[in-house]
């Protein structure tokens, strides 16, 4: 008999609404292959949040609120409820947080997930601003209240970045890690190299939905940085935030000088690095680098991403790959919540 699991979802953006769809989509491929019956009690979101004990449709949630761009109408709309309030009245027993990503303050997801924590809610997230800086306090919180904490979808979404670390590599002591974590300037590096200009390759990237209207964060390596931060903390227990990660984008670089470097053999990637110093601290750093071939790295071509960590046991371990969309990041959830009840 499958196991029935009351859920909430905060956040009903791209994402958050992916994996409602995904859910409605795999419903029965969960009872039959996991003996999960996930019930999604309530949706969280700025506009008024809907609440239904017995449990939404979540496609057709999905669908109503693309259709009316909210959820004004619905019958199981609560007008004056926020996230929050969702999280404090609502009975569930996990939180899904899938809100717009505040990397200086975390919020408001810091805020949804500090009150599902003490509720002792497990957290699935695909938000990387409230573990960046305060990720010790929530792992503690979770720890005290015997709840999960999964944020492998905040890391790199579809690449499985986190669970390599903890449970491929779970004994070795990582010393360092390399990736490639930013699609959009990998996309547009490979496009380059077959002979684009700057602008033409950022332009087909924003025409295919790869790039952002306002591509900053990622060309100007700010989502790596972020990501590689969170990385770092959550595998080599650093306290990096983003400001500590040397970052130099890839706004920078000439095509000739790309070309150049692909005519001797080399591939130039936007890595990121975090090593341990003898004095045991870790240091960061996002820039372009040109890669020699043998590199597993310099096999990451267009959207997709990889990532390289070295250990003192398992040698060097690459792990590539991984949708890079909200598609992908919807999959991670999903796959973060099936590993919080999956059995030993």
């Amino acid at each position: 008999m499958a196991r029935e699991v009351r859920f909430l979802l905060c956040g009903f953006g791209r994402v958050g609404r992916g994996f409602a769809r995904l859910l409605a989509g795999k419903r029965e491929k969960l009872r039959a292959g996991y003996g999960l019956d996930l019930r999604l009690a309530g949706v969280g979101e700025l506009m008024g949040s809907l609440h239904r004990p017995a449990g939404l449709d979540p496609g057709a949630a999905a669908d109503f609120f693309a259709a009316h761009k909210g959820f004004g109408g619905h019958p199981a709309l609560q007008a004056g409820w926020k996230g929050l309030d969702l999280i404090g009245k609502a009975e569930a027993e996990l939180l899904v947080e899938a809100t717009p990503t505040d990397i200086r303050t975390g919020e408001p997801a810091l805020g949804h997930i500090r009150a599902a924590l003490a509720k002792g809610m497990h957290v699935v997230s695909a938000n990387k601003g409230p573990f960046i800086r305060n990720f010790g306090e929530l792992r503690a919180l979770a720890a005290e209240r015997g709840a999960s904490l999964k944020l492998s979808a905040a890391a790199a979404a579809a690449l499985p970045t986190l669970d390599v670390a903890q449970t491929c590599l779970a004994g070795a002591e990582i010393r360092a890690i390399e990736g490639v974590l930013n699609g959009t300037s990998n996309f547009i590096l490979t496009r380059m190299r077959g002979g684009m200009d700057y602008a033409s390759a950022l332009a087909e990237a924003q025409r295919m939905g790869i790039a952002e209207a306002d591509p900053t964060l990622d060309v100007e390596g700010h989502d790596t940085a972020n990501k590689l931060a969170l990385i770092a903390n959550v595998c080599m227990g650093s306290e990096l935030r983003p400001e500590d990660v040397d970052r130099t984008g890839i706004t920078g670089l000439a095509g000739e000088q790309i070309r150049e470097e692909a005519a001797r053999g080399r591939v130039m990637r936007l890595v990121g690095r975090a090593e341990r110093g003898e004095n045991g601290r870790v240091r960061a750093r996002v820039a372009p680098e040109a890669l020699p071939p043998d590199h597993p790295l310099a096999a990451v071509d267009g959207a997709e991403k990889g990532i390289t960590y070295v250990t003192d046991t398992m040698d060097r371990v690459t792990v590539l790959g991984g949708k890079s969309d909200p598609r992908g990041a919807a999959a991670a959830l999903l796959k973060d919540l099936i590993n919080i009840y999956r059995a030993p």
